[in-house]
């Protein structure tokens, strides 16, 4: 299956991007197509719905997404809610202009969070936005997640016991999500 990861930190150390890494070493470990962005080193511009789909990473974002059996998002934690790079990825992937044959990328994906946050009890800070992705674009947001603090990780882009055990089960997990999911014979449009 093709999987695609995506990375929306802009931390130089962002440990939600150690864990986009860790996840896609282990799908293609398991045979998968992975496509890894990170917005660190592909960076979009804000979405401004004229200018920004000109952006030669536009794109690669879009098509990225729409291709995929299934998309992990790895996401940080701020004032209890994800950092703005996901935020903006969405808006720009999600959004459809009929002038450039774009259609939202995100309809039907289903969807697997990596979410780095400081505090233990920020594990749903995700939530919300997650809901939208549900609401907005029909995505199937995949129940299992990671949710990591500092405390779970031994050394720099080392995943301690826990988080290691976690993450895999959790990267398993979502292929079987996705496998489920696959060959689903409807395309999802706006509506309310």
């Amino acid at each position: 299956m093709k999987f695609t990861v995506l990375a929306t930190s802009l931390d130089p150390e962002s440990r939600s991007a150690w864990l986009c890494e860790l996840a896609a070493t282990q799908l293609r470990g398991l045979g998968h197509e992975v496509t890894l962005l990170d917005l660190r080193r592909a960076p979009l511009p804000a979405f401004d719905n004229d200018r920004c789909y000109a952006h030669p990473q536009t794109q690669v974002y879009h098509q990225a997404i729409r291709e995929a059996d299934g998309v992990f998002l790895g996401v940080p934690v701020y004032n209890w809610g994800i950092g703005s790079g996901a935020k903006a990825l969405v808006e720009l992937t999600g959004s459809t202009d009929t002038d450039r044959g774009l259609h939202g990328a995100w309809f039907d994906r289903p969807v697997t969070f990596l979410v780095s946050g400081g505090l233990e009890h920020g594990w749903l800070s995700h939530a919300s936005f997650a809901a939208g992705l549900m609401f907005d674009f029909k995505c199937m947001i995949n129940p299992h997640f990671v949710y990591a603090t500092s405390a779970h990780w031994a050394a720099p882009a080392q995943p301690g016991e826990w988080l290691d055990a976690r993450l895999r089960r959790t990267v398993d997990r979502a292929v079987d999500f996705s496998d489920r999911l696959a060959g689903r014979p409807y395309r999802s449009v706006w509506e309310v």
